[in-house]
């Protein structure tokens, strides 16, 4: 079985500074495998038990592909062989175009199954795997809580709100899973260590031959919603008064 696991690069959210302005910057934010991603990097490696299995980790993306440490942080969390598409033109890209760069690589590199987080750390549209099975025209499942090999085919399970569906499907695919399938692993030192040695394709929009179409939505802004400066109200001492004006301003707080 070959699979693809996708992930997407994102700032790391502790460095993201809040301006004067209500803008963000993120000049001085690292970059880090979003975390749900991890958890679909940790499915894909718990399923290829079979020493045939391959494993390959895909990214689609801007700038941000050319940190090599999160390169080595890829490989060192069980993936065989890392795929990269950069391209200027997904350097801020919504889901539409990410999705059918995406599906234009993996058709390059071949599969039987493909994975997805349930969504990205910073725009959490929880759309890419889902348009990337309907660009490919293939059995896609979203919210899938449980994996499960039955020879050649895949037993998924969904936790709904009431209800868990159990469904019986066979390759190829697209799943899009969730934070609670799995606890992602730490890398060892060793697997850290081996990781330098694992093939890394770096490609770009042409080797695929993918373009980007029209757009549908544009990305104009990214604000930080007003903040109220949060009050500080000292009452020091237990008097009726005290207690009286405690209880005004907890009145106000609650409506």
């Amino acid at each position: 079985m070959k699979i693809i696991t996708c992930f997407k690069l994102v700032p790391e959210e502790q460095d993201i500074v809040v301006t004067p302005e209500q803008a963000l910057s993120f000049d001085n934010a690292d970059t880090k495998i979003s975390q749900f991603d991890l958890n679909a990097i940790e499915a894909a490696t718990q399923l290829a038990s079979d020493a045939e299995d391959e494993i390959a980790a895909l990214t689609v993306g801007g700038s941000l592909l050319q940190n090599s440490k999160v390169r080595k942080d890829v490989l060192s969390r069980g993936p065989h062989a890392l795929y990269l598409m950069q391209d200027a033109q997904l350097e801020h890209a919504l889901p539409k175009d990410t999705a059918q760069a995406i599906a234009a690589t993996v058709e390059k590199i071949g599969f039987d199954l493909i994975l997805f987080g349930e969504g990205s750390g910073d725009l959490y549209a929880q759309q890419v795997g889902l348009l990337v099975g309907e660009i490919l025209q293939l059995p896609t499942i979203n919210a899938v809580s449980s994996l499960q090999r039955q020879g050649d085919k895949l037993v998924v399970e969904r936790t709904l709100e009431e209800d868990v569906e159990v469904i019986e499907l066979s390759l190829p695919a697209v799943l899009c899973v969730t934070s609670d399938i799995n606890v992602p692993r730490i890398p060892s030192m060793k697997a850290i260590l081996g990781a330098g040695k694992k093939p890394v394709h770096a490609w770009q929009a042409s080797d695929i031959n993918w373009s980007r179409g029209a757009p549908r939505a544009e990305l104009v802004a990214i604000t930080v919603p007003p903040q109220t400066a949060r009050k500080h109200i000292i009452l020091d001492n237990d008097s009726p008064e005290a207690i009286a004006e405690l209880a005004e301003h907890l009145k106000k707080a609650l409506n």
